[in-house]
């Protein structure tokens, strides 16, 4: 028997901010209620989920009546309650253009900067991340252009999201400071970031990756549309641990040595309360390995 794994305490993003080891999203964020969606960015808040991450498509998807929508929500929620603007650590994303769909030239990633800054009603955002990147764009201009932004005070980090390593590496390599984040899709149903050299990357640099849909969008809670064998290794340690299965899979994230930042998305207060109970779960290699193998189908060598 191995002793837990992970470290559930804050995260640097950065030099200049922390997160805790859960983030809140608002890709599902597209209630036209004002007062619901404070309510549930207060709850993020107060329950530890400081750092608020969203996108300037989100609003396209998901119910939301259009490009821009969820940022606007998000912009009237500060509006209404100021005070929530110094809780957090305000963190969207640019460089999808629909139907394009990816445009990171500096004269659109700037205006695309801009527009979320007037949606949000901010005049910093602190982490600034290039959404998904735009492969006929030289990383060194869309290094100049993030350099660009922060000289002139309008973004204070950066981090990317859904770039290859080698993708990471061409921008850094043209930046002159550091990336703070690293955005990849991982979960206990996905875990190719574990094995293409993304969160290697993230411990060689110093980078903290921020885990998009790490319960699999809702699959790995409700235990549909993923292989039977992990629901079952799931709920072996879920009974074992005295929690829900959707906690085992957080837990399983956030046992990573290179220290993610798990995000959720639930628009449920009481489950946005409820997810703390990830950080009390103690897996151990066995434990991890088990998850690996049952969500990989493939006897580990």
């Amino acid at each position: 028997m191995t002793g837990p794994l992970g470290d559930r305490g804050p995260r640097p993003i950065g030099e200049s901010f922390t997160s805790g080891p859960l983030a809140y999203g608002c890709w599902r964020l597209t209630t036209e209620s004002t007062d619901d969606a404070q309510a549930l960015i207060e709850a993020a808040t107060d329950t530890g989920l400081n750092l608020i991450d969203t996108a300037d498509v989100y609003g396209f998807d998901w119910g939301g009546t259009g490009f821009g929508q969820n940022e606007e929500k998000l912009g009237q929620v500060l509006a209404q309650a100021p005070q929530l603007r110094d809780r957090m650590v305000l963190a969207t994303k640019g460089g999808i253009l629909p139907p394009l769909p990816y445009d990171s030239s500096a004269d659109y990633l700037t205006e695309a900067c801009e527009a979320s800054l007037r949606r949000l009603g901010v005049d910093t955002i602190d982490l600034y991340q290039i959404h998904r990147p735009d492969l006929f764009t030289h990383p060194a201009e869309v290094a100049a252009t993030l350099v660009a932004l922060r000289d002139a005070g309008k973004i204070v980090e950066v981090g990317v999201s859904n770039h290859t390593p080698a993708q990471y590496e061409a921008l850094k390599a043209h930046l002159p400071f550091p990336i703070a984040t690293n955005q990849p899709e991982l979960s206990a149903a996905n875990t190719s970031a574990l094995r293409d050299g993304t969160l290697d990357l993230c411990m060689r640099d110093g980078v903290t990756p921020m885990a998009w849909s790490p319960l699999a969008g809702g699959r790995l809670a409700i235990g549909i549309g993923v292989r039977a064998a992990l629901v079952d290794v799931l709920d072996r340690l879920a009974e074992r641990e005295g929690v829900g299965r959707a906690d085992v899979a957080l837990a399983f994230v956030l046992a990573h040595p290179s220290r993610p930042v798990a995000i959720i998305g639930t628009q449920n207060i009481d489950r946005v309360r409820s997810a703390l109970a990830a950080l009390d779960v103690k897996l151990d290699r066995n434990d991890v390995y088990a998850i690996i193998e049952a969500s990989e189908a493939v006897p580990l060598p």
